[in-house]
């Protein structure tokens, strides 16, 4: 069957040509303001990251400035649309946004990572007339996180013209009550919203189409609405569920992620009047207290690191291309879950979930009320901070997180919803006599975190009763003792892998996963070998800005990935232990008898006469190390000790390689060090050639330097300078260093370790895009691109 032709709803990428000021414009909510001198830009945007870094702001964001800025957006709508509604969608604004339009005020909203919208149907001009939209964002108070947040209108806005008799925002739920082999049942609520001033009727039309894009169910409802003058707030609204029933449906999952969707019409009169499409996966997602996590009746260990919203360079606002190449990197290594640390994601990044494979904790909240320490000049340094999200969360918490419930429920990539992160940390706010002789009498009591939470479990169950709801404690023994732990359908267990048997033990029917883990090999083996444990998330996936000690210092370097996403040697080691790809990896460093882990650096330059430990990662059955070609020795995988091979070797200069064998010694994989001669030339190897002239299409450059034989210079830090020139914009440059207080967005920046990354971005113009880089002393190099 064909689909139905497309309604008349304007769905509009509301994200070029705002002007955007720093600092307080008492009038700049006025359509007479004048704006002529303010800068124009593209959203998303995030001031923040603009610098400059200083000492005196906050480590806990970064050394990051915030203050107050102003964005103001001039529009016009076609005088054909006029008796519609007009509607305006936030992602996310960081933070106390408030909103006007043509100088009335139509919203505020405190935290920064909800996302939210607004009716501007009264207020609005259409034909010739200038509209003009005002966000105030106020991030004055910049030590307000424990983590880099960024300031301003970082995710992607949208305009919405719609019939008055309309679908609400994220009004399509659907879900599967019933997953079979031969047969699936989908169910579609769907809210129906009208601001006309009389009660109406219609027919609600919904499609399933399959992922090869034909119509395998149809459903047609009756409904009626009532007059908007009936309702408190001027819209009133209903609601309409539908049955289908799918044959022999295709399930999502993360080697096979078919998606279908949605296609709901509203029909008036004969025409249609408005139209929705839906995406969602068919999957059975279930946890069980003995067994683990099952997705689609088999078991699966959740393989999950943590990921805070920053992309290091480019800060918080993050271009769906840049979330790609991250998530990508990470599927890689044998990672297939994401845990959003600690807030709801850019919806962008649950997109890419479901279509990419991952498996997603939806995390809503780092603080309850009172706040947590926000540390200013260092983690656990001096005098913190206590402000922040905690001073909105009695007024906003349910509204928040019932917000994110409704945008991402349809997401077949989210198995959990998190109502907040180690909210009972021992002492950081809440105490109880359990702790012991850590107890704090003056602290607030811990059984004050079940009255702050239930509220929250019991807005998610009134949304979503299909995923379990579950946080990440990190006191789970206080937890137990005041009730938390009873709310929760799922309890997850921040670096707490010693008490998985004890707690399974005497809670034989809670679900136990591992919401917080380090990377030592010890922590895995306690989830592979416990079969009644689903998972781990390991901290973290990628390094991350903030959560920083003393300046220089703004970023916090747990990540597998550093700031620009190139892999660390740990990365190698998950990659090992997680991957079913043959793979090997070689690091290095000094000496060290007698040492368990490692702590290798990806070089094979070292002084004379050095002893070296040479670290070995590898997932198949043995591997052969050679130095020059000649053979240094073969181990089996099975000597592993804590996962990981290891040779006692002096340090001469050449290649050093690894290659890994099967059992009857054919080889699988192989890695090579290569001892680097002095600094010579830059290389540019961009992760693309031809980018789309959408204003959004990203490009990824690694610079490094090269000795004359192309072999990387492991300790090279020169300075490039970049000229762009085309059709693009620099997004951000970055070199991965923890310490580094550059300028991002300036043509200037060190290279560290060797290498370093910059993120170029479309115009709408097509055209050639030249990149020269250049320093004193190296040969300078060119990548020439195509937008069109």
């Amino acid at each position: 069957m064909p689909l139905r032709l497309p309604a008349a709803r304007v769905n509009e990428d509301f994200d070029a040509d705002w002007l955007f000021n720093r600092g307080e414009f008492t009038s700049a909510m006025m359509t007479t303001f004048d704006d002529r001198a303010w800068r124009m830009l593209n959203l998303p945007h995030d001031w923040s990251s603009d610098g400059p870094f200083n000492a005196n702001f906050a480590s806990g964001t970064g050394y990051a400035p915030g203050g107050i800025g102003w964005y103001r957006k001039h529009f016009l709508l076609d005088t054909n649309q006029s008796g519609n509604s007009v509607a305006i969608e936030f992602d996310g604004v960081y933070d106390w946004s408030e909103v006007w339009i043509n100088a009335h005020f139509i919203g505020s909203r405190p935290y920064g990572y909800s996302s939210f919208g607004y009716d501007l149907t009264p207020y609005v001009h259409f034909g010739a007339g200038d509209n003009v939209i005002a966000v105030r964002v106020d991030h004055s108070r910049l030590a307000d996180s424990r983590y880099y947040s960024g300031s301003g209108i970082y995710r992607n806005v949208r305009l919405v013209v719609a019939d008055k008799l309309h679908i609400a925002n994220w009004g399509v739920c659907v879900t599967t009550p019933r997953v079979e082999t031969d047969s699936a049942e989908v169910q579609v609520e769907t809210t129906i919203e009208n601001s006309h001033d009389k009660k109406e009727s219609f027919w609600l039309d919904t499609d399933v189409v399959s992922p090869n894009g034909t119509i395998v169910a149809s459903a047609r409802t009756r409904g009626n609405i009532a007059a908007a003058s009936l309702a408190r707030n001027g819209v009133s609204n209903c609601a309409l569920t539908q049955k289908l029933v799918l044959k022999n449906p295709q399930l999502w999952n993360l080697n096979d992620t078919r998606l279908y969707r949605t296609v709901s019409q509203l029909v008036f009169g004969g025409q249609v009047i408005d139209e929705v499409p839906t995406e969602f996966g068919i999957r059975e997602a279930r946890f069980d207290a003995n067994k683990g996590f099952l997705l689609n009746g088999k078991n699966l260990k959740i393989k999950g690191v943590c990921l805070h919203h920053d992309a290091g360079p480019i800060g918080a606002a993050v271009p769906a291309g840049v979330l790609e190449r991250r998530l990508r990197e990470l599927k890689d290594i044998g990672v297939n879950a994401i845990r959003t640390s600690h807030n709801p994601p850019d919806p962008e990044l649950l997109n890419l979930c479901d279509q990419l494979g991952f498996l997603v904790m939806d995390e809503a909240f780092d603080e309850f009320t009172p706040g947590k320490n926000k540390w200013v000049r260092g983690v656990n340094v001096g005098e913190p901070s206590r402000f922040g999200y905690a001073e909105s969360f009695a007024q906003w918490s349910v509204t928040d997180i019932s917000d994110m419930v409704r945008r991402d429920r349809n997401h077949p990539c989210v198995i959990l919803w998190s109502i907040g992160n180690e909210i009972d940390f021992a002492n950081d706010p809440f105490s109880d006599p359990v702790l012991g002789g850590n107890y704090h009498h003056e602290n607030p009591p811990a059984t004050d975190l079940v009255k702050c939470a239930a509220p929250l479990v019991a807005a998610v169950k009134s949304l979503d009763r299909t995923r379990p709801v579950t946080a990440a404690l990190a006191a789970v023994r206080m937890s137990n003792v005041v009730g938390l732990s009873d709310l929760l359908d799922a309890v997850g267990y921040n670096y707490q892998e010693d008490r998985y048997s004890i707690d399974h033990a005497k809670f034989p029917q809670r679900i136990i996963y591992g919401s917080e883990n380090s990377q030592r090999y010890e922590a895995w083996r306690a989830v592979q070998t416990n079969s009644f444990i689903s998972g781990q998330f390991l901290w973290t996936g990628i390094d991350y800005l903030g959560e920083a000690n003393a300046w220089p210092n703004r970023a916090n370097g747990a990540g597998l990935f550093d700031l620009c996403g190139f892999k660390k040697p740990v990365a190698w080691f998950r990659q090992s232990l997680w991957s079913d790809q043959p793979m090997v990896y070689l690091c290095a460093a000094a000496s060290s008898a007698g040492g368990q882990g490692f702590g290798g650096a990806e070089s094979w330059n070292w002084p004379a006469k050095s002893t070296m430990s040479v670290f070995c990662f590898a997932n198949c059955p043995e591997v052969t190390l050679t130095l020059n070609h000649d053979v240094i020795g073969t181990k089996k995988l099975a000597e592993a000790k804590h996962g990981v091979l290891r040779w006692e070797i002096p340090f001469t200069p050449g290649t050093l390689r690894a290659i890994a064998k099967d059992d009857n010694g054919q080889p699988l994989a192989t890695y090579s060090l290569q001892t680097a001669g002095t600094p010579s030339r830059i290389e540019l190897v961009p992760d693309r050639l031809k980018l789309r002239a959408d204003g959004k299409d990203v490009c990824h450059v690694e610079f490094r330097i090269e000795d004359a034989r192309g072999v990387l210079v492991p300790d090279a830090a020169p300075e490039l300078t970049f000229c762009l020139a085309g059709p693009a914009r620099i997004l951000g440059i970055g070199n991965g260093d923890l310490n580094s207080v550059e300028d991002c967005k300036a043509g200037i920046h060190r290279a560290f370790q060797g290498r370093g990354l910059a993120i170029m971005s479309a115009t709408t113009t097509s055209g050639d895009i030249t990149l020269l880089a250049s320093s004193p002393g190296l040969n300078s190099a060119t990548v020439v691109l195509q937008s069109r």
